[in-house]
């Protein structure tokens, strides 16, 4: 009954936002993808939808992104194929929404929410959820959780991520980060994923759900694609509705899985999009707007209201060059909770997933871990930066043994490492036995098992 009468609420107020006459004004300029519009410019604001109505060809949605010289500027979803001037526009009433459900499981939908799976429609749900939500206030979200169990050795052990965290994949084209994602997402012991394809090859679309996600993965996520051949506006769109789905699965007090690949195509749309409104190019070419619309975006993921689930995020960052430091790196690093680096060289020797753990981080770390988890991480990492610092020397053959009792260890155990941190993309590896197996390869005692704690239990415990 109180379903019932939510969704007559929700009718109620769609039908309310509805106008009961037809804005519209005429096409006066067309420039590349920008379209000014006149006539209207009163009537819209930033972010506002509007229909182009092509002669003999279906509408045009875009979005308003600007305002020159008294006229609306605007860029479509859609080629501009049939528009020329005088064409007219027609103001679109109400906020870009989507309605997700629980039937959404299993699907591959695109920027619109529309399926692109050949499934059959998708069912609606009865609450909206806005395209651009805001996060939830900062004091009323709970803290880190849980430690989340990923399936992945190398992250549970050196990167125990928390319910609620937020981690960035950084790595350069080719080093492996879709293969992790599918990794995360079919062994996660969240019960939701949502995954974000943002201008991703459409070639790999299928290959990614078919081989690297797999039935298994597939049946418990939801994912949104956006093809790198489609416009600024749909992929940054997609951006947008990934998090949408997480929001409502999350206020369905679900624990929800992220992932987003890649959050530098996002910003590259909306540089696409800030420089043809007229913006000025500042680092490296992108607008300012690009930098508060990735806080904006990536602060939509974390943890929950009480009473409500979180949202655990990984957004890979697409690094040019392999350079860890251009702008969009650095400003995805200081709004995160921590990140994983992919490096090409740990890829070329064939270790898989490449993670170089000494230069990767979680901020959640110590706090998460019991004190024997904490030896176990503690000296792993010591162990494998004593043998990067003298590997120069070892591969040319200069270091001696017994020169150093320390690098000698190091040179015994750090092969081990290297095994432990290897995992075929069809392993899983639980936090228990991540833990038992780090300890047998350091040959220290294992950390007793049970349930993971919170951070603030495990900073208590050590007091």
């Amino acid at each position: 009954m109180n379903s019932g009468h939510n969704f007559i609420e929700n009718l109620t107020d769609s039908i309310g936002e509805l106008a009961n006459y037809q804005l519209f004004g005429r096409v006066t300029k067309i420039l590349g993808m920008l379209v000014e519009i006149g006539g209207v410019e009163m009537e819209l604001a930033i972010g506002d939808r509007c229909n182009l109505r092509p002669r003999g060809a279906d509408p045009i949605p875009c979005e308003v992104v600007g305002f020159r010289e008294g006229h609306a500027l605007v860029m479509p979803f859609k080629p501009l194929d049939r528009v020329g001037l005088g064409c007219r526009a027609e103001v679109a009433p109400a906020q870009p929404a989507v309605y997700p459900s629980m039937s959404w499981l299993g699907r591959v939908i695109n920027a619109f929410g529309e399926p692109i799976d050949g499934k059959g429609p998708l069912l609606q749900g009865e609450e909206h959820m806005l395209l651009r939500n805001r996060p939830p206030a900062a004091h009323d979200r709970k803290r880190l959780g849980d430690k989340l169990d990923l399936g992945v050795r190398a992250i549970n052990c050196f990167l125990s991520t928390t319910r609620g965290q937020r981690m960035g994949i950084f790595a350069g084209s080719g080093v492996g980060k879709s293969v992790m994602m599918s990794m995360l997402a079919r062994y996660t012991e969240a019960e939701v994923s949502v995954i974000g394809l943002i201008g991703e090859r459409g070639r790999e679309v299928q290959e990614f759900l078919e081989d690297d996600l797999g039935a298994e993965g597939l049946a418990r996520s939801v994912v949104i694609v956006s093809t790198s051949d489609e416009s600024p506006l749909m992929r940054r769109q997609a951006a947008y509705l990934t998090l949408a789905v997480a929001e409502y699965f999350r206020d369905q007090n679900k624990q929800v899985l992220c992932m987003m690949d890649s959050v530098t195509r996002f910003a590259m749309a909306q540089r696409e999009i800030g420089l043809s409104a007229g913006e000025p190019p500042t680092s490296k070419g992108y607008p300012p707007t690009t930098f508060s619309e990735l806080a904006k975006l990536l602060e939509r993921a974390g943890p929950g209201v009480k009473g409500k689930g979180d949202i655990t995020a990984y957004f890979s960052v697409l690094v040019e060059g392999d350079d860890h430091n251009e702008p969009i790196s650095d400003a995805v690093r200081g709004i995160i909770d921590g990140h994983v680096v992919l490096e090409r060289a740990i890829a070329d020797r064939g270790r898989y997933p490449a993670i170089n753990i000494l230069r990767s981080v979680s901020r959640s770390m110590p706090r998460c871990l019991t004190p024997e988890q904490a030896d176990l991480v503690r000296r792993g990492k010591e162990i494998m930066s004593t043998y990067e610092d003298m590997a120069e020397l070892i591969r040319l053959g200069a270091y001696r043994k017994g020169a150093d009792p320390k690098v000698d260890e190091a040179i015994l155990i750090y092969p081990r490492i290297e095994a432990f941190l290897a995992q075929r993309p069809k392993e899983k590896t639980s936090l228990d036995e991540g833990y038992q197996m780090l300890a047998q390869v350091l040959g220290m005692p294992a950390p007793a098992g049970g349930a993971p704690r919170t951070p603030s239990q495990a900073v208590r415990g050590t007091k």
